[in-house]
């Protein structure tokens, strides 16, 4: 009996569906449960297999889909918070429409996304057209008219996707259906209309007639673009995937601000010319995309409680992951290391971000102390150390979960043994005495997160720049490194930073001892001044045989005019000339 042989899965379609039939693309399919009012949807990929009609219009969950290699539709998103949207600007979206019209894009339909208020707006044409060449093509209209495409603002469907993942294109984001729950039509003034599935398609198919794109204009814009194409390791596209799922779900709750700008800095500065095209961020450039994915987030206004120094933390990350290890990807002076094992192992081992940030934090505030002592401005109170310790930029947060490295109750200058520091430093890198290299990963390693506001930048009585973790590739010249000299340059480094701190320590010993001869020599003097005009036989006489051991040190011309005038010049002349082989 012969057996019947099936090319491939093919899930139940429902053809007379004129509504379903406009988005054929079910592969890689999101669903997510129906939220809350008010809750923020949380959408899941399925990967096994493919979304079929039926399962739609069961309803049980909400649905999206992706783009194929061929589309006959593009879609942009304009989220309800974006500058674009009407309520904020009534002829944004006419100025988008505008901008597309020489690719032969002239009528949309426009619905609501969400009941968050979000809008799509759809552009049918007749014949399927290259999804990536598409999406290049509307993203640099939309760019050359001054529009930015970024999330929360304004978004392309298909978006643009410049690379290729170990030979396979990687996928295009999906988006919503149009007609679920909260999704209605709108008329020209932005106003809901009477909404259903066959309206839709209504005037979808009025849309599309109108329609009609122009091939040749689009090749010409393709090659006007002039965007690279880069080929991609499988790790780098998990790195890009994990830096997606951290930071766009955005703030869900207070303290999350240093770790989602860290992320922000991380996957701009990386990864922006891959996923956005044009050209590496760098310097200003970087700074005003980190400020706008962060304000874009979910959350931002809700729990960001920096948005007041959002700019100036912005500018230090920039700042940070410019002196850093990491660099964009593709740079003709070598590619982010994902591939070294012995960098991935590191990077695997590394602590978190919260240990970094707190071991950091601590070495700021040795420093501190040491620089203190060293020129014996240490106050002996616990307020004075502490308003002290604020002007070398460590917050006062920092100074209470720290305070076993300055407070009267825990240090004395007595008590500030180098050696216990050494060896805790020691141990802290690895057993015998060979560092580890863990600080890697170390994103922020020059200013900490509990900085205190009221001091500016400008403004601080002293200043310690601690090395930055990590090796520079900015230097001309230099060659790339592979994993293995990456990691022997970072230990050599931190090896480095051991021993200049183990230096400043030394030096603030030895001060320490030099403040404690000098006190008790003080002490001792005013004693045996004392002893010298009490009149007590025995104090003059321990008085006088001192001064004989130390010349020049006691006044003692009044004692002998007053008891033995006839040798108070030869004493008073030796202790001037022994003044003299001082001086």
């Amino acid at each position: 009996m012969a057996t019947k042989q099936f090319s491939s899965f093919e899930d139940v379609r429902e053809w007379a569906d004129g509504f379903l039939a406009l988005f054929p693309h079910r592969y890689d399919y999101i669903w997510a449960e129906h939220p809350n009012p008010g809750v923020k949807v949380e959408w899941k990929t399925e990967t096994r297999h493919p979304l079929s009609d039926r399962v739609i219009h069961q309803g049980s969950y909400l649905y999206g889909v992706r783009f194929g290699a061929e589309t006959r539709y593009c879609l942009l998103d304009i989220d309800a918070g974006s500058t674009y949207h009407p309520k904020y600007d009534p002829f944004a979206i006419s100025r988008i429409a505008a901008a597309l019209e020489p690719l032969g894009l002239v009528s949309y339909l426009i619905c609501t996304s969400s009941y968050s208020g979000g809008l799509h707006l759809y552009f049918p044409f007749p014949n399927a057209q290259s999804s990536w060449q598409l999406a290049i093509s509307i993203t640099t209209l939309l760019e050359n008219a001054g529009f930015k495409l970024n999330p929360g603002q304004l978004e392309a469907f298909p978006n643009p996707r410049p690379y290729l993942v170990e030979g396979a294109p990687s996928l295009f984001n999906a988006h919503r259906l149009p007609m679920q729950t909260g999704s209605y039509l709108l008329n020209s003034d932005f106003q809901p209309i009477w909404s259903n599935q066959q309206v839709f398609v209504q005037q979808w198919n009025f849309a599309q007639d109108r329609n009609d794109l122009d091939t040749k204009l689009l090749k010409q814009i393709l090659k006007q673009a002039k965007r690279k194409f880069f080929r991609i390791s499988g790790k780098a596209d998990k790195f890009v995937n994990d830096l997606n799922a951290e930071i766009e779900l955005g703030w869900t709750g207070p303290g999350q601000t240093n770790r989602l700008l860290g992320r922000i800095t991380m996957r701009s500065y990386i990864f922006h010319h891959i996923l956005s095209g044009g050209k590496p961020l760098a310097g200003t450039a970087l700074i005003e995309d980190i400020i706008d994915t962060a304000r874009s987030l979910p959350g931002y206004q809700d729990w960001c409680q920096h948005q007041h120094e959002i700019e100036h933390r912005a500018e230090e990350w920039a700042k940070c992951i410019e002196s850093s290890h990491y660099f964009h990807y593709g740079d003709q002076k070598g590619k982010f290391k994902a591939t070294s094992e012995e960098l991935e192992q590191a990077i695997e081992q590394a602590p978190t971000w919260n240990q970094q940030r707190s071991e950091l934090t601590r070495e700021r505030i040795r420093s501190a102390i040491a620089n203190l002592l060293e020129t014996g401005s240490l106050p002996s109170s616990a307020t004075a150390r502490f308003k002290t310790l604020l002007d070398y930029k460590i917050g006062g947060g920092s100074l209470y979960r720290h305070r076993d490295l300055w407070h009267p109750n825990y240090l004395t200058e007595a008590e500030f043994n180098l050696e216990t520091v050494v060896k805790r430093d020691e141990q802290s890198d690895g057993a015998g005495g060979a560092s580890n290299c863990h600080s890697l990963t170390s994103l922020f390693p020059s200013t900490d997160g509990n900085a205190s506001p009221a001091n500016g930048s400008s403004d601080s009585t002293h200043r310690i720049q601690p090395g930055l973790d990590g090796n520079s590739l900015s230097e001309q010249g230099s060659e790339p490194l592979n994993g293995v000299q990456l990691v022997q340059q970072t230990l050599a480094d931190i090896q480095a930073q051991q021993a200049a701190r183990r230096e400043a320590f030394q030096i603030a010993e030895q001060r320490q001892q030099q403040i404690k001869r000098e006190a008790s020599n003080a002490k001792l003097m005013a004693r045996m001044q004392q002893f010298l005009a009490s009149g007590d036989p025995i104090l003059v006489a321990e008085a006088l045989a001192w001064a004989e051991i130390n010349l020049g040190v006691l006044d003692v011309s009044m004692h002998l005019l007053q008891n033995n005038p006839q040798d108070s010049t030869s004493l008073e002349d030796q202790n001037r000339g022994s003044r003299n082989d001082m001086g």
